[in-house]
């Protein structure tokens, strides 16, 4: 543990040296529409869910707007996203749960958060270190989970991303959880792309196992 904490608090400086904080993808104003577009996020990309966010939070860009919407208002606009059904009726439930439980504000506390309509653990953690920079855990999507992996930071056995956070948790330090998801997912972009990783080009492939395996075996 203390060889993974090592070589987890070296990546993490090479990562903020190359990436800073890690910017989010996802376009928003205000922690309702950074909730709101992380909730959309769901089963598409980052880059769709922004084709759509100025228009939706032009006309429902606060939670008394988006309460008072009707469904069909909502999935025109949304409808590009897939599970457009689900997802509007979510939002405009969690508008109306943020009204008549939280006094119209999103609540700075990752349980509160997870009792919002289509928010689970991972939106709350993005909410709370996005929004409110107070991180509570670690978001884990898809970039973050392949990449742990890829890292040595997770086993086999860690198949969900509530294993891959727990691993993550004890590694590194409550002042990276803040940084660690936007970073990742830049760079899960950039270099440890999911279908061919670019491990030549890595700034940290020294200190990846996955990586140091792709290079000897193109060496060989």
């Amino acid at each position: 543990m203390t060889q993974k904490r090592e070589r987890a608090a070296e990546i993490e400086r090479r990562m903020y040296e190359y990436y800073g904080e890690g910017e989010c993808s996802l376009d928003h104003m205000d922690p309702f529409t950074l909730t709101v577009a992380v909730v959309l996020s769901a089963q598409c990309t980052d880059a769709a869910v922004n084709k759509i966010s100025p228009t939706l939070f032009a006309r429902f860009g606060t939670p008394e707007k988006m309460a008072h919407a009707s469904i069909e208002e909502i999935e025109a606009i949304i409808h590009p996203l897939g599970f457009y059904h689900a997802k509007a009726r979510n939002i405009k439930a969690l508008a109306q749960t943020v009204l008549s439980e939280f006094g119209g504000e999103i609540p700075n506390d990752i349980d509160l958060l997870q009792k919002l309509p289509g928010v689970g653990r991972k939106t709350a953690n993005v909410v709370m270190c996005q929004a409110f920079r107070n991180p509570q855990g670690i978001a884990v999507d898809t970039h973050v989970f392949r990449i742990a992996h890829q890292l040595g930071f997770a086993t086999r056995n860690d198949d969900s991303p509530a294993k891959v956070e727990a691993k993550l948790l004890k590694i590194y330090p409550q002042r990276d959880w803040l940084f660690i998801n936007h970073q990742w997912v830049h760079f899960g972009r950039e270099f440890c792309v999911a279908r061919r990783p670019k491990c030549a080009e890595c700034f940290v492939n020294d200190l990846c196992p996955a990586g140091k395996k792709a290079l000897m075996r193109t060496a060989d």
